[in-house]
């Protein structure tokens, strides 16, 4: 892989594992230094080592506002900048709504929609005032078709497709890129609530991805031109219907 972030420095919420650890290291094999941002430090310590001198851990637990407000700062502090921000932390409830937990929705919905707004509204202003970067975010084909299965996840993956496109609208006079990358079902954690039934036949059918297929779509997306956006990116395996 060649260099094609280099000098640039980038951030990546559930940076520990799945999507969020993928995506770190690709965008430290493309020659930036990247800000692991996730609340496990335990986690984090051991990926940090891994990746190698360029990656940087930070501890911030996105469902508490007061931790979201050091985030930035503390970003600054280790790195001087902020070119990328990459807001793919989040968490999966499927299931039937009528059998469903409203608390486990309150909590979902939380780190889907609240705290992926908060954390964006918090580099922001660093971005504007430079007059550039690029936010991505970990969106899903949940996001665009309904998906029965999954009601809740469903409505929080709409709202951050509207979020995502309104703000692209505002704030692409300043020089920055916003878009999402919407993956189809993806091998980690987030599944792990699966009937075990569905989850076998899904793995044999081929209709899941890997994290790295989400990761090679990210870097495509923040090595276009700067006068190129990439307002969506759709990520499906090759035998889903959707």
């Amino acid at each position: 892989m060649g260099q094609e972030l280099k000098g640039k420095v980038g951030a990546v919420t559930g940076a520990a594992s799945g999507i969020g650890l993928a995506c770190a290291r690709i965008m430290l094999e493309a020659g930036a230094r990247v800000v692991l941002v996730d609340r496990d430090e335990d986690a984090l310590a051991k990926v940090s080592v891994e990746l190698g001198e360029g990656a940087i851990p930070l501890r911030i637990d996105l469902a508490d506002p007061k931790s979201v407000a050091t985030m930035m700062p503390r970003i600054l502090e280790k790195t001087g900048q902020l070119d990328i921000f990459h807001g793919n932390a989040g968490s999966y409830v499927g299931g039937e709504v009528v059998d469903g937990d409203p608390d486990q929705w309150d909590r979902m919905l939380n780190l889907n929609i609240n705290a992926l707004f908060r954390s964006i509204h918090a580099v922001l202003p660093h971005m504007v005032e430079r007059k550039t970067g690029d936010i991505v975010v970990t969106s899903s084909i949940a996001g665009l078709v309904p998906v029965v299965w999954e009601p809740i996840y469903t409505a929080s993956k709409h709202a951050v497709q509207a979020f995502v496109h309104t703000v692209r609208r505002q704030v692409a006079k300043h020089g920055l890129r916003v878009g999402a990358v919407a993956p189809g079902p993806v091998v980690t954690a987030l599944i792990s609530d699966w009937p075990k039934e569905k989850l076998e036949a899904e793995m044999a059918a081929g209709g899941l991805i890997q994290p790295v297929e989400v990761a090679q779509a990210v870097l495509f997306m923040l090595t276009r031109p700067r006068n190129v956006t990439i307002r969506d990116i759709v990520i499906l395996p090759q035998s889903n219907d959707l």
